[in-house]
């Protein structure tokens, strides 16, 4: 694979334990119809960077087209949510032009639960939560997945974890599964109501298998048919695909895209083109790892498809300091560049996770470096 200098790093929101925040992490974009571009991420605070640490959600905007990104303001805490963590959020424009902020509370050990607030007047202020998993469980949904389909439904692809109690309610200590089977919830109305689809996924348990289907993602597809993938610790992630818009799905099986237990992200741009950004090595017997938590999540790549998914072009990589891991990506378009964030930790940050990086690409150099994107079948 051949490496590239894609755009430029816009910022990098690093940890500060002089201001108590630990991490920052796993955010979305919107361009809103004045031109402004906001971003907004979980931004941890107290004195620990675990996922099920003390978080709150973050604001930053650009009036500069997404050149710099700056007014930081608080946008819900987790004491407000009344949870113990508030992270992963989507933003989705509403039917009426509203944002709509998807995001989880993580309320205890054993339920995490996606909601949905709106704002009128460009996040400066948010109306009341509605409930987007309809029922209660341990719903793990990645940063920048909420999509709104060519019918207008909206579909959230969601990871479950099974949790419970050994012995009986109150009197034993709780479980957590860490194998999930991805399963959709849908709106039909723009949000105020929430279904959950006929199907679920998953793969067979085996002993050298014990993540299960994890963080899914999907596509819409110019025909219609809808495209999901989940990360797994088999080296690849695996694919599914529904023809009637997201009520039922195919068995799961292996896709073209290898990498190790860490999470793919797929977008489309105005023309038609195809993104695909992951990390490509899987886990293996003997790989090198520092002393901190990467996952083996580097090099960090893109390559792009131009025939709706059937081909991608080469990988090309970004990123690839092998002591930091890239991940959590989100995708998103502008007029002119392509806006990306994700994790980009290292050994300063002691974990991938606990910094995240804002980047910007021109789409000429993109257009430029996929003019004719097609070709790779397995990567």
């Amino acid at each position: 694979m051949k490496k590239e200098q894609l755009g430029k790093i816009i910022l990098d929101l690093s940890p500060d334990m002089k201001k108590n925040n630990p991490r920052n992490s796993e955010g979305a974009f919107m361009q809103l119809p004045d031109g402004e571009i906001i971003f907004i991420y979980s931004r941890f605070k107290g004195n620990s960077s675990a996922d099920h640490a003390t978080s709150d959600l973050a604001i930053l905007r650009s009036t500069d087209g997404g050149d710099t990104f700056a007014h930081e303001q608080t946008v819900t805490t987790c004491e407000g949510e009344g949870g113990v963590n508030v992270m992963s959020l989507s933003l989705v424009e509403m039917n009426n032009g509203d944002i709509g902020l998807f995001y989880l509370v993580r309320t205890t050990y054993t339920l995490l639960q996606m909601f949905l607030k709106r704002s009128s007047d460009g996040g400066r202020t948010w109306g009341e939560r509605v409930l987007c998993t309809p029922y209660e469980g341990f719903f793990v949904v990645n940063n920048d997945r909420v999509t709104r389909l060519s019918s207008g439904r909206i579909i959230i692809p969601a990871a479950r974890h099974a949790t419970g109690w050994h012995g009986r309610r109150g009197s034993s200590s709780e479980y957590f599964d860490s194998r999930s089977e991805v399963m959709f919830f849908y709106s039909d109305d723009d949000g105020y109501t929430w279904n959950q689809s006929v199907d679920k996924c998953s793969i067979p348990y085996h002993s050298y298998n014990s993540a299960g289907l994890q963080e899914p993602g999907l596509i819409e597809l110019t025909d219609g048919v809808l495209w999901a993938w989940a990360r797994t610790d088999l080296g690849r992630q695996y694919e599914m695909f529904s023809m009637d818009n997201g009520e039922h799905w195919t068995a799961s099986q292996p896709s073209r895209f290898t990498s190790p237990n860490s999470p793919l992200s797929m977008k489309r741009d105005t023309f038609g083109r195809i993104y695909a950004i992951w990390n490509p090595i899987p886990e293996y017997n003997g790989r090198e790892q520092p002393g901190y938590f990467t996952g083996g999540r580097t090099p960090i790549v893109i390559a792009a498809s131009d025939d709706n998914g059937k081909t991608f072009s080469e990988p090309v990589i970004f990123e690839d300091d092998e002591s930091c891991g890239y991940c959590y990506c989100a995708i998103y378009f502008t007029g002119d560049k392509m806006l990306l964030s994700y994790c980009a930790g290292g050994a300063e940050e002691s974990s991938c996770l606990a910094k995240t990086r804002l980047r910007g690409i021109q789409m000429d150099k993109l257009n430029e470096l996929f003019s004719a994107a097609s070709g790779t079948k397995n990567m």
